[in-house]
């Protein structure tokens, strides 16, 4: 049974992911826990009272546990009103069946790629995209694009290069001037640093790298110290290394130079356009035609209509 499944006066005990946990007390000085559970078809919130402390061990964030569970209807949410919980091994559990994954199937994302870095015709542009990926395949495919408001989900990072990589085709063939070996590779590198500042788990939290260094140093920093070992050295490792320092276009978004080659400020738009398409559409998706969005915080806090026909 899943989440998406669960319907009032049920009584279940199923494997959940505990995505948060707080601790409270009632008034009369009882303790008890909030807990947000997940797996891959959403969410819900549940309340185990009179928690005992081995109890407390149990439920921590970013486990799989077993849950023992009354669904209730409270305010007009569906919650669980959890009866007892036990600690399970995870070591053959497949986390992808607690955390939300994409819309296109692994191998799809596989052939995408694969096939932007085959279509690669410069020899040493194409050695070092191959290097990283061949080195980061798991940790690439596996990987969440962000920690909240686009593509954050298992193999997000792979979708967000994919769908930029169909958008990098149809621009080259539109403005046939572009360096296409310099600008798929851009894409495929600009965020591979993400790898290294995200732990993508069960819950994606920020490392410490992430936190002290940021994707953009990494991901240059991958490009460099792999141009190294490989002995390629001159301008095109220079440009490659631009492209990811300038892809998020303007300093006050977090790239310390701004992009001034051509590819650079190509890659910068087509980056920005897919999350801003994807968090737009991640909200029209919730509601009905002719209703208006909740305002969208990265878009200038506004609201999106999704037209009627």
């Amino acid at each position: 049974m899943k989440i998406s499944e669960l319907k009032e006066n049920m009584a279940i005990e199923m494997l959940m992911l505990v995505s948060q946990a707080e601790s409270g007390v009632t008034n009369s000085g009882a303790p008890y826990l909030s807990i947000v559970f997940k797996d891959n078809t959403g969410s819900i919130e549940g309340k185990l009272w009179d928690v005992k402390p081995e109890q407390r061990e149990i439920v921590k964030v970013g486990k799989i546990i077993s849950v023992r569970a009354d669904v209730i209807s409270y305010r007009k949410s569906t919650q669980l009103k959890v009866t007892g919980v036990s600690a399970v091994d995870s070591d053959n559990i497949s986390l992808e069946d607690f955390v939300p994954s994409g819309p296109v199937p692994a191998d799809e994302l596989r052939s995408i790629i694969s096939g932007a870095i085959d279509s690669i015709d410069d020899f040493e542009i194409k050695a070092i995209v191959s290097a990283i990926y061949r080195k980061h395949d798991r940790q690439i495919f596996a990987s969440p694009a962000a920690s909240r408001n686009h593509h954050e989900y298992y193999g997000g990072l792979a979708t967000h290069v994919s769908e930029m990589i169909n958008i990098a085709y149809a621009l080259c063939r539109l403005y046939p001037t572009l360096n296409r070996d310099l600008l798929l590779a851009g894409i495929l590198l600009h965020d591979v640093g993400k790898i290294e500042e995200l732990r993508s788990g069960a819950v994606t939290e920020y490392t410490l790298e992430g936190k002290l260094l940021g994707h953009i140093s990494i991901s240059q920093t991958m490009v460099q110290e792999t141009a190294d070992e490989l002995g390629i050295k001159g301008e095109k490792v220079l440009l490659l290394r631009h492209m990811i320092l300038a892809h998020h276009g303007k300093q006050e978004f977090g790239s310390p130079v701004l992009p001034q080659i051509m590819e650079a400020e190509v890659l910068h738009m087509i980056d920005d356009m897919d999350a801003k398409m994807t968090m737009i559409q991640k909200e029209l998706d919730k509601i009905g035609p002719g209703e208006f969005s909740a305002k969208i915080f990265t878009l200038d806090n506004r609201s999106f209509y999704k037209p009627k026909q």
